[in-house]
C-alpha cells in the first residue's frame, strides 16, 4: 500500500496547467469573462443590425457560427482540463482513505491481540481487503446473477449486519 508521504510530489506540466485552469475556471472572474464574450457578440450583432437596418443579417450563419464555435472550443478544452483535475483529486483522496484504513486496521489488530477478539481480527482482515479495492473493482455478476457496478457491494460486511445483543 502506498502511503500519502510516498506519493511523488513531481507534477507534470499538463497537470500543473490543469490545476491552474481548474482554479481559474471555478472563480467568478472567469464567469464574468465568459459573460463579456457573449455580451460582445451580442453588441457586435446589435451594431450590425443598426448599421444595415436588417435583423436578418445578425441571424446570418456567420454570426451564429462564431458564437457556437467559440463556446464549443472553450467547453471542450475545459472538460478535458477539469476532468484531469478531478481525477487527480480523486486519486489523492483515495490514497488518504487507504492510509486511514491501514492505520485503523493496525490499531484494531493491536486491540484484538490484547483482548483476544476473533471477531475483531475478522474485521481487520476485511478492512485490509478494502485497501486498494478501487483498483480491483469493476462490473461483475454474483452467483445469483445480480450485476453490481463500481462502488456497489454484493455482500454486506459482517460488522454492518445486526449483531446479537449481549444480555
Amino acid at each position: 500500500m502506498e502511503m500519502p508521504s510516498q506519493v511523488s510530489r513531481d507534477v507534470g506540466f499538463f497537470d500543473r496547467f490543469a490545476g491552474w485552469a481548474a482554479g481559474l475556471a471555478s472563480r467568478a472572474p472567469f464567469f464574468a469573462f465568459c459573460l463579456v464574450l457573449v455580451l460582445a457578440w451580442l453588441i457586435q450583432g446589435a451594431i450590425i443590425v443598426a448599421a444595415t437596418g436588417s435583423f436578418s443579417r445578425f441571424l446570418d450563419a456567420t454570426f451564429q457560427l462564431e458564437i457556437n464555435t467559440t463556446t464549443t472550443i472553450i467547453t471542450f478544452l475545459m472538460v478535458a482540463l477539469l476532468q484531469n483535475s478531478q481525477t487527480r483529486d480523486n486519486q489523492a483522496t483515495q490514497h488518504k482513505l487507504n492510509a486511514i484504513a491501514g492505520g485503523v486496521a493496525d490499531l484494531m489488530e493491536h486491540l484484538a491481540g490484547i483482548h483476544e477478539d476473533t471477531g475483531l481480527l475478522q474485521d481487520v482482515e476485511e478492512l485490509r481487503c478494502a485497501v486498494g479495492l478501487e483498483s480491483r473493482e469493476g462490473t461483475r455478476k454474483t452467483s445469483k446473477g445480480q450485476t453490481f457496478g463500481r462502488g456497489q457491494r454484493a455482500v454486506v460486511h459482517r460488522s454492518l449486519q445486526q449483531r446479537p445483543s449481549a444480555t
